[in-house]
Formats: C-alpha cells, sequence, structure tokens
C-alpha cells in the first residue's frame, strides 16, 4: 500500500464536486465493482457531489449498478478516475483525458503509464481491494452503504475466483473481514452469480463436447456469431464459461476464442503455471501471469496463438519433468 500516493488520491477526491469514474471496456466484475464501489463511497460520505459511472455495463453484475449518461460538457472541470484499466486504450469511455485531472486505480502489469496520479499495485489480485485500501486508511472519513460493500465485495469475489487464484493472501482477506464487520450481507450477491439461464446450461454442453486439445495438451473452444445465435446466448454470457477447460488435470493452459463485433477474434487465456500473459503480450494483449486476454482479429491469428500457446504448455511440461 503506497499511503501517500492513497493521501494525494484522497484529496483531490475531497477538491472536485463532480467525480467521472471510467471502467475499462468489455468491463468484468473487478471493473463494474471498483466502480460502483468508488462511487458508493464518495457519494455516502460527501453527500453533495456529483459521482457519474461512464462506458459499457456488464450484464451478470448488472445488480451492482448502471451505468450515466454523461455529456462532453459533464467532463470540464472534473475529477476523471479510471479503474482496472491498464493502458487507456482500453477505457470504455475515451473521453478520458476531457476531464481537469486524471487518476489510473489499477492492478495489473504496467502497460502504458498515463493519468496525473497513476496508482499501480499489482500485488493485489483485484482493484476493488485498492479501493479498500483508500477506505481503510481513511476509514475515519468514508462511509459504504450496503451497495458499495457488496459491489466491493463482487469484485473481490470474481476477480481472485472465489479466493482461489495466486495473489490471494491474509491482506485480501482481512480486507473482506472489514465488510463483514460492517454488516455486509451476501445473499443477493450469490444468488445473482450462481444463477445460469437454460440457454447457457445448454450451451456450456455444447462446449463440454466439442473443445479440442492441441498436442501439449492446451484444451480450446471455438465461438462463432453462428453459434451464438443458435443457442440464444450472450457472447458475454458465453465468454465466462472460460474456466470450464480447466478441469483437466494434463491441460496446463486452456484458451476460449470469440468472435465479437466486426468478426474480430478475441481470447480468454487461462493456466495453471505457465505465465501466459507473456504470450498474449505477442498478440495485441496482456494481463496477469495465469489469466490474461488476446485481441487476434482474424482466426488465422487465432491459429498462430494456438501454437504459441502449446509451445509455452511444451516448455512447462519439460520443465515439470
Amino acid at each position: 500500500m503506497d499511503k501517500e500516493k492513497l493521501q494525494r488520491i484522497h484529496e483531490k477526491i475531497r477538491e472536485y464536486e463532480r467525480i467521472i469514474i471510467l471502467p475499462h471496456a468489455r468491463p468484468d466484475g473487478d471493473c463494474m465493482g471498483a466502480a460502483f464501489g468508488l462511487k458508493d463511497m464518495i457519494e455516502t460520505t460527501y453527500p453533495k457531489k456529483e459521482v457519474l459511472v461512464s462506458g459499457e455495463e456488464a450484464e451478470y453484475v448488472k445488480f451492482l449498478g448502471r451505468t450515466d449518461e454523461v455529456s462532453d460538457s459533464a467532463f470540464k472541470g472534473s475529477l476523471v478516475i479510471a479503474v482496472d484499466t491498464a493502458n487507456p486504450d482500453r477505457i470504455a469511455d475515451q473521453r478520458y483525458d476531457q476531464g481537469d485531472f486524471l487518476i489510473k486505480i489499477d492492478h495489473h502489469i504496467l502497460v502504458d503509464s498515463f493519468g496525473d496520479i497513476e496508482y499501480v499495485d499489482t500485488e493485489r489480485p483485484a482493484t476493488t481491494l485498492i479501493i479498500l485500501d483508500l477506505f481503510a486508511l481513511h476509514q475515519d472519513t468514508y462511509k459504504l452503504t450496503q451497495k458499495g460493500m457488496k459491489a466491493l465485495y463482487t469484485g473481490t469475489l470474481t476477480d481472485t475466483g472465489r479466493f482461489k487464484y495466486p495473489g490471494v493472501d491474509g491482506d485480501t482477506f482481512r480486507a473482506i473481514a472489514v465488510l463483514y464487520d460492517m454488516g455486509l450481507e451476501t445473499e443477493e450477491i450469490f444468488l445473482n452469480l450462481d444463477v445460469r439461464s437454460e440457454e447457457l446450461t445448454r450451451f456450456k454442453g455444447y462446449v463440454l463436447q466439442n473443445y479440442k486439445k492441441t498436442e501439449n495438451g492446451v484444451a480450446y473452444i471455438e465461438i462463432t456469431h453462428e453459434l451464438i445465435e443458435e443457442y440464444g446466448v450472450t457472447l458475454e454470457e458465453a465468454a465466462s464459461l472460460v474456466n470450464e477447460l480447466g478441469v483437466f488435470e494434463d491441460c496446463p493452459v486452456w484458451t476460449l476464442l470469440a468472435e465479437y463485433e466486426e468478426k474480430e477474434v478475441r481470447a480468454r487465456i487461462r493456466s495453471k503455471g505457465p505465465a501466459v500473459n507473456e504470450v498474449a503480450n505477442r498478440f495485441d494483449g496482456g494481463g496477469h501471469k495465469l489469466a490474461s486476454g488476446a485481441n487476434l482479429g482474424t482466426w488465422d491469428r487465432a491459429k498462430e496463438l494456438l501454437e504459441a500457446l502449446d509451445e509455452l504448455a511444451a516448455r512447462y511440461k519439460r520443465s515439470a519433468s
């Protein structure tokens, strides 16, 4: 925890009357949890401030809150805070540079430096935990309602794989314990996260019956627009099944390849040991050692990614033998 930088962020929050929080494109639970948790924390502590969240939404965590319609004029003279975003190109609302002051709060490996204050803590397995660090540093000042506590808990829960992923440590649980001590109610969170539509359940069956494996055990599934339409699921729902391929004992790496808008192919890549972010960086992507993404563009490029991941898996198996 960098207390000096967190203090500077706190002072900027106190200084500005309008604060605009920006999640990244195709947001996940941590991104939305950090955005809405921070929004609630500021609004509850400073009721006269206007706090807006601008950008895309994630359907599976829509219970945390909905984004705002923000005009160009609203950015003028505002404090802008980008959360959970390693590089500015990935910020959903590209007006991030139209405010008066920009703060970056993130936990990913540094890709691009941006912002007047840049707070990056790669030791934290979720950005929501950095927001909780800010809360803890000024616990006599900041307040949270159930809405904010649920957002911060949900973001932590989803980005740590329900506390299973590397990076989870005692500090993770101590931060979350503060929310429980404040009366966090988790029933709504699990009710929403554990529900799966019949359509998605059927699509899960398709994934488990049609996945493929490379020579060295990289499990993968290819998802096209035609499949999405046939099964009646959203692309976000389909992509959420990536970890269904991680249960096989001989698969150190797995990936879900999907067509996004204009049939641009992207990959979600996961690992049980090999550093997949090193490969993702070569394919216009990045992320964490065991969880990364890549922008591939075409299916031919996807084949190149699979070859690179297969080589990574082969090296990993040789080193482990």
